[in-house]
């Protein structure tokens, strides 16, 4: 393991600031996908239900990310209703716009391929936007405290259970078997080497989590802090947006946040975090959903980490701003890719793909009613 990953290992992307009180009164700050927590993961809270109230006030939020470059922006819109603070529901809609790549050329030496002419091989790449060209997808999500923080003892930690359902997901796994048979068509077609294919029809995925979380908010000197570690079982790449992984696995996730008092009721809470991701998808290597890979042999996802900071009250929250850096994933692989040589017809080589979000931007707003 790097240097890098232990030290992310001990915390959740943006962590709730609870941090200054032993109670979880800044529950109704919402991930992602809805639930109570950071930006990226869950904590072992949920949204927050006046004493003798069965029913919260609803809790919404929005999130933004830039990754216009290849994946494409993305923005949710959450809304989370929890059940005399123990249990908690809700719904997301995650909002796609589509990236900025293209086809482009890359000219390589001939000498790098393997030809004795002394002129240039252009390979041509494709447009690895085409994976996540479509509008985005529906979130369902629900999570039961099964201890509360502090609940016998200062030192225990509180515990939660939930789950997350993904339907209409067609990011990555649903459309690079078409994009791998678009490919290889068109190889066949230039070198008439092969037999062109059926280009097969975008497939629909439905993927989910379930996991468990334990969270601690300490709020005496030295340093009061709030600390995240859970386990996840999931079928998902990146939270559904890299597609379907190849199996149901289990991954970790944490996250450490520090409050910094502001002024006037509001802190600030520098946090970092991480989540580790199936290593592959499927589509994206062996056993591709048509037979022919999209990416030559086997693609390798980094964990996701994330740099951030969230601004909100100290006592008895309503809001939530968050703002912060994440690194998802550059490159991660190679591709085929036809290079036009003189010769009688073209060769193949292989090209990175690179999906250009080792740094993407990423805003987060949530209120409480």
């Amino acid at each position: 393991m790097k240097p890098r990953g232990v030290i992310f290992y001990l915390s959740c992307a943006l962590v709730t600031v609870a941090a200054l009180f032993s109670r979880p009164i800044a529950a109704q700050n919402l991930t992602l996908e809805g639930q109570t927590g950071g930006f990226l993961t869950p904590t072992a809270y949920v949204v927050y239900a006046e004493k003798g109230h069965f029913f919260s006030h609803p809790a919404v939020g929005f999130h933004f990310i830039d990754a216009s470059k290849v994946i494409g922006n993305i923005e949710t819109l959450s809304i989370t209703e929890s059940f005399a603070s123990r249990a908690e529901a809700g719904y997301t809609r995650s909002i796609h716009q589509f990236g900025d790549s293209g086809p482009s050329t890359t000219v390589m030496a001939n000498a790098v391929l393997g030809s004795t002419s002394s002129a240039t091989a252009v390979a041509v790449t494709p447009d690895f936007s085409q994976l996540w060209h479509f509008n985005g997808m529906n979130v369902f999500h629900g999570k039961v405290v099964v201890l509360n923080d502090g609940q016998f003892s200062q030192w225990v930690p509180g515990v939660a259970i939930g789950g997350v359902v993904r339907t209409n997901d067609k990011f990555v796994t649903g459309a690079a078997g078409q994009q791998a048979v678009m490919l290889y068509d068109q190889y066949c077609i230039n070198t008439k080497l092969c037999t062109p294919v059926a280009v097969p029809a975008v497939q629909s995925y439905t993927n989910g989590d379930v996991y468990i979380a334990v969270t601690k908010t300490w709020a005496k000197p030295p340093v009061p802090f709030l600390a995240n570690i859970g386990w996840k079982a999931t079928n998902a790449t990146i939270f559904g947006i890299g597609g379907q992984s190849t199996r149901f696995g289990g991954r970790f996730f944490g996250g450490l946040g520090i409050p910094l008092p502001v002024g006037h009721g509001i802190v600030a809470v520098p946090s970092a975090g991480f989540t580790q991701e199936p290593r592959t998808s499927k589509g994206l290597g062996p056993n591709a959903p048509a037979g022919i890979p999209f990416v030559g042999g086997k693609a390798d996802l980094p964990t996701t980490l994330d740099y951030a900071v969230r601004i909100t009250q100290r006592e008895h929250p309503h809001f939530a701003f968050d703002i912060g850096i994440g690194q998802v994933a550059g490159n991660i692989g190679t591709i085929p890719s036809l290079t036009y040589l003189p010769t009688p017809y073209p060769a193949v080589v292989y090209v990175p793909v690179d999906l250009q979000a080792r740094k993407v931007v990423g805003m987060g707003i949530s209120y409480r009613y």
